[in-house]
């Protein structure tokens, strides 16, 4: 488990490959209630991304409950004191996707999400499958939350996953580097990271 991909490999990204955007949202803003840091220099980039191909782009937004006592367990819990932004509060605004992103939607598609994988409760693998995808490109929100664990998830599902490495971001630069270095150092046979630059190089569509 975890062995390193051999020196000067890279994963060729083709006509399979699905862009797949997390939550980039006006939610994360430095208006909104969970601003995130960097999240302005990786949505420059995942521009550039979803530009090469919007038809095989997916974003997906975060959408709260209206209220905490609707969700189960632990989520409740999360809620009550999130409770500012269940949807009973918030400015439903704020669960649009940050305004570079709405002009490619369509072609690209727009997926609601509730909970932290993308994959839980949502169409997206029968969306992923109807477009014929075995790699999936993560960027977005949040690089320890929502990226990993829609990343492990696409990983047990058997998708070839790439992070983009600039086009991701977290409100903590501590926990966003340990996770850059878990993917490299234990999940790299399944998970490959990638600057913007190599990803557009290697997508060919």
């Amino acid at each position: 488990m975890g062995i390193s991909r051999p020196p000067g490999e890279g994963r060729q990204l083709g006509v399979n490959a699905v862009h797949l955007c997390l939550d980039m949202q006006r939610l994360l803003a430095p208006e909104g209630p969970w601003p995130v840091s960097w999240a302005a220099p990786a949505l420059d980039n995942i521009v550039r991304i979803v530009d090469r191909s919007p038809a095989r782009t997916v974003f997906t937004r975060f959408v709260p409950p209206t209220t905490a006592e609707q969700m189960p367990g632990a989520w409740r819990d999360y809620y009550e004191n999130w409770r500012h932004v269940t949807r009973e509060f918030i400015d439903p605004m704020l669960l649009d996707l940050l305004p570079p992103l709405t002009a490619f939607a369509p072609p690209a598609q727009i997926i609601d999400k509730t909970r932290y994988s993308a994959f839980f409760g949502s169409p997206l693998l029968a969306t992923l499958s109807a477009l014929r995808c075995n790699t999936v490109l993560l960027t977005g929100a949040e690089t320890d939350i929502c990226v990993l664990s829609t990343a492990l998830t696409a990983v047990d599902l058997g998708f070839a996953v790439v992070i983009v490495e600039d086009a991701i971001c977290s409100s903590s630069d501590r926990c966003h580097d340990a996770l850059l270095t878990l993917y490299r150092e234990r999940l790299s046979q399944q998970v490959e990271i990638m600057p913007t630059e190599t990803v557009l190089e290697r997508w060919r569509i």
